[in-house]
């Protein structure tokens, strides 16, 4: 794809943020980064942590960590100039890494999903259900579909003719406010675009809702114990969920077109959301609280061997 001859600008102007500060944005993303690799690290290196759910769970660790990469440098270089400048290549990177990665997630979540349907509903079924074998396809699928996704947003959005204005009222190339900035009518794109985006979006968020309706069916009619953990594990799959969904959905589906929800959104599931993973999986998981525990004990005998 000739990116030159898509375009009679060069570059694109992003307005950023007035509410967050360079040592707030720095701040967040150290946590974001090592929280994740924190989590990978763990479930790689402890033994019992080697299940299905662990392997989802270190995947979607590391999809968070590089959907907040996509965005979160060019933020923190950004407040270190005056002229918040981003190449006509960088800005379609930036869409393309952003709906790539977002896509995969989503489609994780609902393998993850599937993974919790499997064990509690299916119980005596689960190991040879979720080989080694499934759980990679599934992880590959969920890629595979996410760089479609993202594709299908580069091929049209790349070839839209941009002759100015060029400002982008954010901290990074939505692909919304870019499609506004092309010198044409962009209603039925941006609407096209929308519907591409639901396809994706809402029928994940409903595959979820179905998976998990028939979780709490089935827990409740199981012993309090047994529904007492299923419960735990489910509720903190749930909550990120939600807190991943309704930005995306309010963002990219329903827009509601107000400039700064948009911008808090984006923030929401760019920064928050994979800051806020780490730690609703480690807080609500029991087997994660002892791993950290075994880690921990593992590292100060390390320490006191150096120092011997």
């Amino acid at each position: 794809m000739d990116v030159k001859n898509s375009s009679m600008i060069s570059e694109f102007v992003l307005l950023g943020l007035t509410s967050l500060t360079l040592h707030d944005i720095l701040l967040l993303y150290l946590i974001i980064v090592s929280g994740n690799i924190a989590i990978v690290t763990l479930i790689i290196t402890d033994p019992h942590l080697h299940s299905p759910m662990y392997f989802f769970l270190a995947n979607l660790s590391f999809v968070d960590m590089w959907l907040s990469s996509v965005t979160t440098p060019k933020m923190i270089s950004d407040f270190l100039r005056e002229n918040k400048i981003i190449s006509f290549a960088g800005c379609m990177c930036q869409i393309f890494f952003a709906h790539f990665i977002a896509a995969s997630e989503m489609v994780l979540l609902v393998v993850m999903a599937y993974d919790r349907y499997v064990a509690i509903c299916k119980p005596l079924h689960y190991s040879s259900i979720m080989s080694l074998q499934r759980c990679t396809g599934l992880v590959v699928s969920s890629w595979t579909i996410g760089f479609m996704h993202a594709m299908s947003h580069l091929f049209v959005i790349a070839q839209l003719p941009f002759c100015g204005p060029r400002e982008i009222d954010s901290f990074f190339c939505d692909m919304p406010l870019v499609i506004k900035l092309a010198c044409m009518d962009s209603k039925n794109l941006d609407m096209l675009m929308n519907v591409e985006c639901g396809v994706v979006g809402i029928t994940c968020f409903i595959l979820l809702l179905i998976s998990y309706t028939y979780i709490l069916l089935t827990v409740l009619q199981s012993s309090r114990t047994g529904a007492s953990k299923a419960l735990s594990t489910c509720s903190a799959h749930v909550t990120v969920v939600v807190i991943f969904f309704v930005p995306c959905i309010f963002i990219y589906v329903c827009p509601l077109n107000i400039t700064w929800l948009d911008k808090f959104l984006a923030v929401f599931y760019s920064v928050y959301t994979p800051l806020l993973n780490p730690a609703i999986y480690t807080m609500r998981n029991k087997e994660m609280k002892i791993a950290m525990k075994r880690f921990r004990s593992f590292i100060n005998l390390i320490k006191i061997k150096i120092i011997k």
